[in-house]
C-alpha cells in the first residue's frame, strides 16, 4: 500500500442506540465522539439506527402488514376490479 492516501484504519465503537447494544471492530469512520470501552480505553463512538440488535427481522419482532385491505383500498379508489 502507499503511505499518505490511505483513511486512517482504527479501532471504532458501533453503539445502537435502540437496542442498547454497542460492539467495537476496526473502520475508518472517524465517529462523533468517544465512550470509554470495557477495556478501560477510550474508542471513537459511531451512533447507528439500527443493528441486529434492535432490526425486526434478526429479532423476531416483525410486523405482519394488511396487505388484502391495502389491495381492496385500491380496488376501490380507482374502479379496478
Amino acid at each position: 500500500m502507499q503511505h499518505g492516501i490511505h483513511p486512517a484504519y482504527r479501532p471504532v465503537v458501533f453503539r445502537d442506540r435502540a437496542g442498547e447494544y454497542a460492539f467495537l471492530t476496526r473502520s475508518t469512520l472517524a465517529g462523533n465522539g468517544t465512550v470509554e470501552w470495557t477495556d478501560g480505553r477510550r474508542y471513537p463512538v459511531v451512533d447507528v439506527e439500527t443493528s441486529s440488535a434492535s432490526h425486526p427481522v434478526w429479532t423476531g419482532r416483525t410486523r405482519i402488514l394488511d396487505t388484502a385491505g391495502r389491495v381492496e383500498q385500491y380496488r376501490r379508489r380507482y374502479g379496478q376490479g
